[in-house]
Formats: C-alpha cells, sequence, structure tokens
C-alpha cells in the first residue's frame, strides 16, 4: 500500500513519549499546515455531527417549516459538505507524508497491527505514542483463555421484577406503547441521564484533562495501555500500573481493579488512591467512555469488567486471591458483578454507591413519569449491586431524603450482605435498633455508647470460626437473646460500614483506603 494512502487513513497523533525513556519530558505532535487545517475542518464536522444529533427533533421541525428547502438545495448541502470531507482528508494526508514524525510513527503502528496479538517487546515502541484509540492494537481477546477458565457466569435479576408489578398496574393493551416509549426515553435520554460521561461532547470538553491524566500515569507511574476485546465486541480502554517487581511496594503484589462512577475516567478518577497507597492497579473505562466502545447498559458493564478481570489474570499474571475490586458510585454495579463471579478476590470495596439505582431514578424525575422510569430501569437499566452482593453518609447522590441519613441507599446495601452471611442476627427488634444506629452519623466511634463490647463479640466471633469454619452464611445468632444479636449486629456493621467526615463526595483518599475487614482480622475498610 502506498505511503500516501497509508498516511490517509492513518490515526491521528497526539503526543510522543518516546524521551521518557531517558526520563525526559513528553512532545507534544506539531502537524504541519496542512494536516492542521485538515484536522480543524474534521473537528467542525464533529461537534456539529453531535450537536445535530441532540437538537434533532428541533432541526426537523424547523425543515419541514422551511418552504424554501427543496430536495435540490439538499443535495447540494450534502455534496458540499462531502467535498468539504474529501478537502479535509487529503489534506491531512498530504501534510502527514511530508512530516517525519508521523511516517515514523505509522510504520512502528503497522508493524504492531500486522500481528493478531502483538507481543510485549512488539508493544513496547508503539507505547511512546499517543494516538487515536481506535487504531491501537487488541493486546487481549476474552477467549484467549481455555474453556474451563472461561466458565458460565452468574447474573442476577431483581426478584419480583418491577417490571411484572408494573404489569398487574396497566392492561396488556397499555403495556406495549408504554415500553416502547420507556425503550425510546432510554436509548435517547436515559443511558446519558445515568451515565453523563458517555456524551461525548462532555469527552470533547475534557480531552485535554483526559491527555493529561494518561500522561500522568504513564510518567509518574509507569502505566501501560491496553486494548481488551469483550465477548459483546466492545473494546474496552484499560491502564495498568504493575508494581510485583518493584521492592518499594509492599503492597505491589496486590491489584486494584477500580470502577468508575457515572461520569469517571481512569485518567482522572479512582486510580491514585489506590496508587498513593502502593498498591499495583488497573484502570478501565465504561463502554462509551474515552477509548471504550459501546454504550454502558448493563449486559455491556458486565462483558466490560469480565473482560478486565480475565486480562488481569491470564494476561497480566495476578492470582484471583490477589485481586481487590474498588467500586465508586454507579460503579458498584460492575463491582459487585465482578465480585459475584469472581468469589476467591481479596476483597470488595464500595465507596458512595447504592443498593438499587430505581429508588434514586424514581426521586429524581417528575411523578408523571414514574410508570415509564420504572419500566426503563427495569429493562434496560436495571443496576443492582445490592443483589449481586447478597456505604452511607450525608451523600446527595446516593440518598432518597438529604436530610436523612437512615435514607440513604447504602444502608439498605449493607443491610442486605449482612442477611445473607448472617441471618441468624436479623430479628425484628434488633434491626429496628440498628436503623436507629444508622441514623446517626460516625457509627464507627459510638459503639460503646450502644452497650457494645467489641472485644467479647470478636471473642464470640472467633470462637464460632473455629467451631464451624469460615463458610457463609454464619449461623452465629441462633441461640443468642435479643440483646446479644443487637450488639453483635452493631458490631458487625461498624466493621463493614464506617463513616469518613460528612461532605465526602469524591473518591476515597488515600489514609481511608484500607483493606476491607475479614471476621479473622482485626482491620476494616473505612469508606464515605
Amino acid at each position: 500500500m502506498s505511503l500516501p494512502w497509508r498516511c490517509l487513513m492513518g490515526p491521528r497523533l497526539y503526543k510522543i513519549y518516546g524521551s521518557l525513556l531517558q526520563n525526559g519530558e513528553s512532545e507534544v505532535y506539531v502537524p504541519n499546515i496542512l494536516e492542521r487545517f485538515g484536522n480543524k475542518i474534521f473537528q467542525v464536522i464533529y461537534v456539529v455531527q453531535y450537536v445535530g444529533m441532540f437538537t434533532s427533533p428541533i432541526l426537523a421541525l424547523s425543515f419541514y417549516r422551511w418552504e424554501s428547502l427543496s430536495l435540490n438545495s439538499a443535495i447540494r448541502l450534502g455534496t458540499g459538505l462531502g467535498l468539504l470531507v474529501v478537502v479535509a482528508l487529503v489534506l491531512r494526508g498530504a501534510g502527514r507524508c511530508f512530516n517525519p514524525t508521523y511516517t515514523t510513527f505509522l510504520g512502528i503502528l503497522e508493524e504492531a497491527q500486522r500481528l493478531p496479538r502483538p507481543p510485549a517487546k512488539a508493544m513496547e515502541p508503539l507505547r511512546q505514542y499517543e494516538f487515536d484509540f481506535a487504531s491501537w492494537p487488541v493486546n487481549f481477546k476474552w477467549s484467549d483463555v481455555s474453556a474451563d477458565d472461561n466458565k458460565a457466569r452468574v447474573y442476577v435479576e431483581r426478584a419480583g421484577g418491577v417490571a411484572d408489578m408494573h404489569g398487574n398496574i396497566f392492561s396488556r393493551t397499555l403495556q406495549l406503547p408504554t415500553r416502547l416509549v420507556a425503550y425510546i426515553l432510554t436509548s435517547s435520554l436515559g443511558k446519558y441521564l445515568m451515565y453523563p460521561g458517555c456524551i461525548q461532547l462532555l469527552q470533547l470538553a475534557i480531552d485535554n484533562l483526559l491527555s493529561q491524566g494518561r500522561e500522568k500515569l504513564v510518567k509518574d507511574f509507569g502505566g501501560k495501555r491496553n486494548k481488551l476485546l469483550a465477548r459483546d465486541g466492545n473494546t474496552i480502554d484499560t491502564m495498568l500500573v504493575d508494581r510485583r517487581a518493584k521492592g518499594q511496594y509492599p503492597n505491589g503484589r496486590t491489584l486494584v481493579v477500580c470502577c468508575e462512577g457515572n461520569a469517571g475516567f481512569y485518567e482522572l478518577g479512582l486510580m491514585t488512591t489506590p496508587l498513593e497507597a502502593g498498591y499495583s492497579v488497573i484502570g478501565w473505562n465504561h463502554p462509551g467512555f474515552g477509548g471504550s466502545t459501546g454504550s454502558p447498559y448493563p449486559s455491556q458493564e458486565q462483558n466490560a469488567v469480565d473482560a478486565v478481570m480475565q486480562f488481569a489474570i491470564h494476561s497480566a499474571g495476578f492470582r484471583e486471591e490477589d485481586i481487590l475490586i474498588y467500586g465508586w458510585s454507579i460503579g458498584g454495579y460492575s463491582s459487585t458483578w465482578a465480585a459475584m463471579n469472581y468469589p476467591q478476590i481479596s476483597g470488595l470495596i464500595l465507596d458512595a454507591t447504592f443498593n438499587h439505582v430505581l429508588p434514586l431514578a424514581v426521586n429524581r424525575m417528575p411523578g408523571c413519569l414514574n410508570s415509564i422510569v420504572t419500566l426503563a430501569v427495569s429493562n434496560h437499566l436495571n443496576l443492582n449491586p445490592g443483589d449481586q452482593l447478597a456505604r452511607r453518609t450525608q451523600d446527595e447522590i446516593i440518598t432518597t431524603d438529604e436530610t436523612q441519613l437512615r435514607c440513604n441507599c447504602g444502608n439498605d446495601l449493607m443491610l442486605r450482605l449482612i442477611k445473607s452471611r448472617y441471618p441468624g442476627l436479623l430479628c425484628p427488634q434488633a434491626t429496628e435498633v440498628l436503623w436507629q444506629w444508622l441514623a446517626e452519623p460516625f457509627q464507627g466511634s459510638n459503639l460503646t455508647e450502644w452497650g457494645v463490647d467489641g472485644d467479647l463479640c470478636s471473642s464470640l466471633l472467633s470462637s464460632y470460626i473455629a467451631q464451624h469454619g469460615e463458610s457463609y452464611p454464619y449461623t452465629i445468632g441462633e441461640d443468642m437473646s435479643i440483646d446479644e444479636k443487637t450488639k453483635m449486629l452493631l458490631y458487625l456493621s461498624s466493621k463493614y460500614l464506617v463513616d469518613v467526615p460528612s461532605g465526602h463526595n469524591n473518591p476515597l483518599e488515600k489514609h481511608f483506603f484500607w483493606r476491607p475487614w475479614r471476621p479473622l482480622t482485626d482491620s476494616y475498610i473505612q469508606v464515605d
């Protein structure tokens, strides 16, 4: 293939990291005037395209009323736009042909793309460049692992489906049009409200910040970017920082998998906290975020995090027992799904997440749309961390009433976990006391005021484990009095759920990032 054609169809180059190998500064790629002019044309077309997509109903109505717009006018407009694209392509391709920096990069990229799965050695020269991620070679496919390791996945639907309850309210005649409206609203608006980070114009606005974040991960932490192919065909943009070979990081053998919030990107999100704590870390972007393709629907979220876990175990070489999953906000969905399907992980940390997204969605939409919102969430955006898991404080995102700590959805999430692990403790009287305790801030520091002896509870737990083993669910509490159940319930809740100061609506800071509590240890995780 000739050089002009290759330059014409090649990806856009942004930055050069090559000098970083000699501890130098990265260099911004400077296109010549021809390429720069072509890039500007494409940038304008890109913005107009997405503005037009979001304003299409208004534009359609305007064109309908614009009587002077004939078929010939529309054809001339389309022809003009097509010629503009051709001119931009020719200018950009010609400019790249005369730029030795670009042609050198193109040769390295084509060498890496020549192999179906380029080895690490072939990828190192390419990692010196920042370019359009769509052209990045796939580093790992979900099908790369053996059939035994690619076992069937566990999926949990919300028990007693809300959609079924909805069907009892509306007649069969009204169900179909209501479901159709719910689907249209979900695909055109709902997914963007649930995951604003997938809005392309937002990503364009923060593109420089994302680039700076990637540069920091590469330059300061030795991060390596990888493209993973999920089982649904989406490609997932990831960044791995592997510290196992560096002796100064005692936590380096543990890998923290970060699952971002609904407007979070690994370039600007959770990775900083475990990195500062000395862990190995992998960050990934939701489908439709950054370099990841697709849309953040539940099934695509599941496939994405599954590909990340498979890559961490079978390509990066971390044992499942050495993986710690960290989910923030809506990332609690993908993180609990991963924990459910990889039960041997070291632990799960949930920060500012919720038990189910439906109450939050209904609470923030007009009451007249409740039935449509219920259908849309139940059928298309059914995010249910509480069901998959079988936190809390004054957080305006995950509460149905900001003035009441009891209404924080993290409470229900924690209660589901306790119920699945210690069902013998949840009598009505003890549960009511627990809810009273959850209504107060900083629960972990006031156990003595509720008559709880932590040493005694810890001793009872240790004795139970010595006799019955560690397998859940525990039968502890079946022979206890109501008062003893209540105290043990408060003790366990304080271990699984500990507040940080009010107003903490960002990812955990380093000094709050502790390993999750286990009954056999005396440590626990503090979360918001």
